[in-house]
């Protein structure tokens, strides 16, 4: 029996069952849209994530006051000794690791143009902290050195302030004022998105540290120009860990912190706790995948339990063809090709019900998926794989029945 033969009686012994083929085909179709639907998930998820390390910067780390303990009661983070500008410096020029640092201040302001308002933060920082950041301008430049030197009243907006104060139109050399100092617009920054914590990176005001420090700020900043953060971009393919210790390690020494004591400081690695969370995603994605897979292997069982049954209604008809000279193999292969026709049928259509989904969550949970043709070969080929398996033993089981005894089966 030639393989196409094989095809046409297997598909003729289906059509005679329509219903059974059906419902053995539901394991096989839950099955593998579960499949291409968890893994569609995971991975948005996990994309989700990379969005966020890409929107934050690579190889980035913050440093941050510590906290104190006053009569035995614990202050909280930054309550501690301040940071300064020149700790900033410091870090920049000892460590070669560093490709950056930007010292930073912020507070939350209004912001007002004409008679349009809006409540966003300001920071205050450097030119390196575009560079910190991987933070390029949509239109406009960076603050000039002289802007930087002289406080002068300039700023850079992000893009949801510049939709909220004007619209469709054109901020850059637009005045806006925060807290009554009236700011000149020199550039507008590209769109980051929202950050691990769902905040709006966006929605920012940043000018020059020293304006800041001495227009907005207010009262007496002091000699040693207090930072509230640096930010610390480290060089591409240096050790994140031993760059933050060596950070550590020089400011114990700068605060002059005995041996034994606690940090005056934190140091937080942000790229280190976004790759944790994308790890985080990815063995959320092969548990689903894995949850999802044993409903494949159930459809398997199914196909199983049913060729095993057809087996026994058919053993005449099997002893029949032997009887006229059709061989194990060609009984082998035509009850082998039944049960991956049963499964590859389940899994194209499990393939569709998994794109209506992986849509219907998309669309109406407002997830983010991310369905991709790995996915759907993964899915089709362990389908196959599952009616090979599962659909070996009732074929070998029915090519090994002697004619004699297949005829007289009643």
């Amino acid at each position: 029996m030639t393989l196409l033969a094989a095809l046409r009686s297997a598909l003729r012994a289906l059509a005679a069952n329509k219903l059974r083929s059906v419902l053995t085909m539901l394991g096989i179709i839950i099955g593998v849209g579960a499949v291409i639907t968890m893994i569609a998930v995971g991975r948005g998820a996990t994309d989700r994530v990379q969005e966020q390390m890409k929107g934050l910067g690579s190889n980035l780390m913050m440093v941050l006051p510590g906290g104190i303990t006053a009569g035995g009661v614990r202050l909280g983070a930054q309550t501690g000794q301040g940071l300064t500008e020149e700790d900033a410096a410091a870090i920049a020029r000892e460590i070669p690791e560093v490709q950056v640092t930007a010292p930073n201040l912020r507070t939350g302001a209004q912001v007002v143009v004409g008679n349009t308002n809006w409540s966003t933060s300001i920071y205050g920082t450097t030119n390196e902290y575009l560079e910190a950041r991987d933070w390029p301008l949509a239109a406009g430049r960076p603050f000039e050195a002289a802007e930087i030197a002289g406080s002068a009243k300039v700023a850079l907006i992000g893009q949801t302030v510049a939709q909220q104060l004007f619209g469709d139109a054109d901020p850059l050399d637009q005045v806006i004022r925060v807290k009554k100092v009236p700011m000149t617009i020199v550039g507008l920054l590209e769109r980051k998105g929202q950050n691990s914590l769902g905040q709006d990176q966006d929605d920012v005001v940043i000018v020059p540290l020293g304006t800041y420090r001495n227009r907005i700020q207010g009262g007496n900043p002091g000699r040693l120009k207090r930072v509230g953060s640096i930010s610390v971009k480290v060089r591409e393919g240096e050790d994140m860990k031993r760059v933050e210790e060596n950070i550590r390690e020089l400011l114990r020494q700068r605060f002059k912190v005995q041996p034994g004591a606690e940090d005056p400081f934190a140091i937080r690695n942000l790229t280190e706790i976004l790759q944790a969370q994308e790890a985080s995603s990815r063995v959320m994605t092969l548990l689903l995948a894995a949850v999802a897979g044993i409903s494949l292997v159930i459809g398997g069982i199914g196909i199983m339990n049913i060729m095993l049954v057809s087996v026994t209604e058919r053993t005449r008809e099997i002893g029949l063809r032997m009887a006229v000279g059709a061989r194990g193999q060609d009984i082998l292969a035509q009850f082998l090709i039944e049960a991956v026709t049963l499964a590859m049928a389940g899994g194209a259509i499990g393939v569709l019900v998994g794109a209506i989904a992986t849509w219907a969550v998309g669309h109406f949970a407002g997830w983010q998926v991310s369905m991709t043709g790995g996915s759907i070969l993964l899915a089709a080929g362990f389908s196959g794989f599952v009616g090979v398996f599962f659909g070996f033993y009732p074929a070998r089981r029915a090519a090994r029945l002697l004619p004699i005894q297949a005829l007289r089966y009643e």
